[in-house]
């Protein structure tokens, strides 16, 4: 696991704990009759940490990308696939 995938976990558990510490604070708040004005600023500064930690992580771990184009070589294994598929669905009606 490298350092993106734990920044990653790490706003993940970031985004949980601002989500359990809102539960926890509009509980509080009925408890003492208060209405709800809006978000502490704590939980506001952990969204706000949560998406950035989450958003860089899912931008910087590296993955395979394929070609979108049809005459690349890359698709070529998928055409037969998906006429067995269609000739399987097509045989069972």
């Amino acid at each position: 696991m490298g350092f993106s995938h734990a920044v990653g976990v790490v706003g993940v558990l970031i985004l949980a704990h601002a989500a359990y510490s809102t539960i926890q604070y509009r509980s509080l708040l009925k408890i003492t009759e208060e209405q709800v004005t809006g978000p502490p600023i704590t939980v506001v500064v952990e969204l706000v940490a949560g998406l950035f930690f989450c958003l860089w992580a899912a931008l910087t771990v590296p993955g395979k990308f394929l070609s979108i184009l049809p005459q690349s070589d890359e698709n070529r294994f998928l055409f037969p696939l998906i006429l067995v598929f269609v000739a399987g669905v097509a045989s069972e009606e």
